[in-house]
């Protein structure tokens, strides 16, 4: 047993670089600069056993992810070691990856309730025909399991709605079922999967501080970084992400935590993303690590 974890991507919405992006991180990858990799669309890979795997997520990227990760490969004529897809949110970039999994090959998808109902009122997603894909609605705070010796549990971050489901006025640091972290356990080592998060509250470092691994929420390196490139007109708080650095950023809000601490879900913006940049070495000697896609955590 074990529990073992592959990031199949890291970068944020939009992938890295992004298609139509040509902001100063991104034209580093466009002319090929070694100090920079390419990575697709957050989500994550989960096994106890090497054999049998959980998704965190379903992004737009899953098909080339899965075809980079000999682990997800087929066996048998149609045999896939995919297991279950669990859901953190109701997102185009966490749950459009569910369409290339629509060949007639039984998993469980599990969320949510609230991200359940949002995945059923989309009717493209009924080509995941019932009678082969489970659905199992989990409440925050519930325990339920994985399989193969791994139990996990869905809990609220301060968080928002998807984008085309909020109103004219939505509440970022609100938390709610819309928006949530997985931890998942062997019944030794713990870890804690957070691609999104505007803030983090007393209750969230108080799990977090008990996780072996952190893999968590690293879209922005400062609030006001989609303004300041010109590449957006919203605070990274108003969208639902907290900064990593600055006043209430996250390398303060967990710092002396003494997990493994990874920062995944980066935008193209970021400059962590840029090898021996000032801001990557600031990240690396709190003590955190930039995911790269294909990164595998061992615990």
């Amino acid at each position: 047993m074990g529990l073992t974890a592959i990031v199949l991507g890291a970068a944020a919405g939009g992938g890295f670089p992004q298609w139509n992006c040509n902001c100063d991180v991104c034209r580093l990858a466009w002319a090929g600069d070694p100090r920079v990799r390419a990575r697709t669309q957050a989500s994550l890979a989960v096994s106890s056993d090497r054999q049998r795997w959980t998704l965190l997520n379903a992004s737009p990227d899953l098909r080339a992810q899965l075809q980079a990760t000999p682990a997800l490969h087929p066996r048998g004529l149609r045999e896939s070691p995919i297991q279950a897809v669990v859901l953190t949110g109701g997102e185009i970039d966490q749950t459009a990856g569910l369409l290339s999994l629509r060949e007639r090959s039984a998993f469980t998808l599990t969320a949510t309730a609230a991200t359940l109902a949002a995945v059923s009122d989309n009717p493209m997603f009924g080509v995941l025909a019932r009678d082969v894909v489970s659905r199992r609605a989990v409440t925050p705070g519930e325990t339920f399991s994985l399989g193969d010796g791994l139990q996990a549990e869905l809990f609220m971050v301060p968080g928002k709605l998807p984008l085309y489901l909020e109103g004219d006025n939505p509440d970022p640091a609100e938390e709610s079922a819309a928006n949530v972290g997985v931890e998942i356990t062997d019944g030794l080592k713990r870890l804690a999967y957070v691609p999104g998060a505007a803030a983090v509250t007393a209750s969230l470092r108080s799990r977090l501080s008990r996780a072996d691994a952190i893999l968590f929420d690293g879209t922005l390196y400062t609030d006001d970084e989609m303004i300041r490139t010109g590449t957006g007109q919203k605070h990274g708080r108003r969208m639902g992400h907290m900064p990593i650095d600055g006043d209430g950023g996250t390398l303060a809000a967990l710092a002396g935590l003494p997990a493994r601490k990874i920062f995944v879900h980066i935008n193209n913006t970021n400059p962590i993303l840029v090898d021996s940049s000032p801001e990557r070495r600031k990240v690396e000697a709190a003590g955190w690590e930039v995911a790269e896609d294909g990164m595998e955590i061992v615990l």
